[in-house]
């Protein structure tokens, strides 16, 4: 039965991620978010629909900004896509040349098969063109834009009704104690989670400006955008700093023309992302929310063969909930020792 219920739950995901991703996102920056909220109201005596209204309206300006800002480049690289198309294949042309015999022996297998085989009757050669970036993007674009308006005005909703969640959490609770465990935990993962993202962000900040001044150093062209492709990228870890580090050589070999001079970019990515991810971040972040590289990975993977590139995003945020929560759940116990990086698990205790 428990196997069944998570066919089906996973499958539910799947199907329904055009609904349930914006919902997701607008709960993680309403977790974020309350807190400000709830201070703001304490502190400032401002009511919570005025603070959310304002935090909503700062994001989407944030938003709208960034894509302006960007647009220009990214329509660039977009339009020199051919070109880099073309350095990447006459590259991959002169690994192949160092291949020659292989190759030859494969021509002259092909050659032979060729000859012997009739050619009477045969069907002429369909192919289908698939359709360009620009068309899918265009195709997509009204659906992003209707799923971030409904991820806005869903946050606006959650932001403004201040703490009627947690009111309702209370009251759906039978017992005291177990009003006192659900608001532990709904307290906890927000803590969690507005901690790790706040700090995740200012590090990816941080990366984005430091590779995009030595992409420019070292003669990158558009180093702003390889600045905010590292910080976006960075939110998904280990795979994000493959792909920053595959865009980043693709341009550089059709810029410098060469495979040993495209090393550079891509070994300044490299070097970047290792201190960032060995180094930086263990520190800043601490043991608390460290968590299992092998289960990191493994959520990556998963929610991105859930829900694509978005689903890469959201893994580690729903990775820091789950284990907050397995935390306070005796039979989710083993669960959250295998996200932990140390074996002891920690006890309400403790907390």
């Amino acid at each position: 039965m428990i196997g069944i219920f998570f066919i089906l739950l996973f499958g539910a995901l799947y199907l329904t991620a055009s609904f349930v991703l914006p919902v997701i996102i607008a709960l993680l920056f309403a977790l974020v978010m309350s807190p400000v909220v709830r201070f703001l109201r304490r502190r400032l005596k401002i009511w919570e629909p005025i603070s959310a209204f304002f935090l909503v309206v700062g994001a989407l300006v944030t938003m709208v900004l960034g894509f302006y800002m960007l647009s220009d480049p990214i329509t660039n690289i977009v339009n020199d896509a051919p070109r880099y198309a073309a350095a990447v294949d006459q590259e991959l042309r002169s690994v192949q040349e160092r291949f020659a015999r292989l190759e030859a022996a494969q021509q002259n297998v092909e050659q032979a098969a060729a000859r012997n085989a009739p050619n009477d009757g045969q069907p002429d050669e369909v192919v289908v063109k698939n359709p360009g970036l620009l068309d899918n993007v265009t195709t997509a674009a009204p659906q992003i834009v209707a799923s971030v308006g409904f991820s806005l005005v869903f946050l606006f909703f959650l932001l403004a009704s201040g703490d009627l969640f947690y009111q309702k959490l209370v009251r759906a609770m039978p017992t005291l104690s177990d009003k006192k465990r659900a608001l532990n935990i709904a307290h906890e993962i927000e803590r969690e989670l507005s901690r790790y993202l706040f700090t995740i962000t200012l590090i990816n900040v941080t990366l984005g400006l430091t590779i995009g001044t030595l992409l420019w150093w070292v003669g990158m062209p558009t180093p702003i955008i390889f600045g905010a492709l590292a910080t976006l990228l960075n939110f998904i870890p280990y795979i994000g700093a493959l792909i920053g580090m595959f865009l980043v050589g693709v341009i550089a070999l059709a810029e410098f023309g060469s495979l040993s001079n495209a090393l550079a970019p891509v070994l300044v990515y490299l070097a970047c992302t290792t201190v960032e991810g060995q180094l930086v971040t263990p520190m800043i972040v601490g043991r608390r929310l460290e968590m299992n590289a092998a289960a990191v990975f493994l959520s990556v993977a998963f929610w991105g063969w859930i829900w694509g590139v978005v689903g890469m995003f959201l893994a580690v945020p729903v990775m820091v909930a789950l284990k907050v929560l397995a935390s306070y759940v005796e039979p989710l116990g083993p669960f959250g020792d295998f996200l932990s990086v140390g074996s002891k698990r920690p006890t309400n205790d403790d907390d």
